[in-house]
């Protein structure tokens, strides 16, 4: 038997704190992430780089922070059409909040 996944709740939470504040339980399952997914092992190298130019006042790094930021505002990738359903499936839920349960909503997600 394996054990749960930590939520994505969870993680961003790691990794957007200070290195420091995690407990020692949750470093480990940090640790357990990263290295089964490259993806947000990036992820966290490049959030830990970002405080540490902030807290150490080390604003000639910037433009390298800035030529990611003008290639993601210019570049033609985006997740529009993710945030579109989203939109829709929270619509669904406002609708439907208090007359039903998780299956009639699960439904009408899926027939939407």
């Amino acid at each position: 038997m394996t054990a749960r996944p930590p939520s994505p709740r969870a993680v961003a939470g790691w990794i957007l704190r200070h290195p420091e504040t995690p407990t020692e339980s949750e470093q480990l399952q940090l640790e357990a992430v990263r290295t089964h997914c490259p993806e947000l092992n990036a992820l966290a190298r490049h959030v830990r780089s970002f405080a540490a130019m902030l807290t150490d006042r080390k604003g000639e790094r910037l433009p390298d922070w800035l030529d990611a930021v003008i290639a993601g505002l210019t570049l033609p990738w985006n997740s529009g059409v993710v945030e579109g359903h989203v939109n829709r499936i929270k619509m669904l839920k406002r609708q439907m909040f208090g007359r039903a349960g998780f299956q009639l909503l699960r439904k009408r997600v899926l027939l939407a």
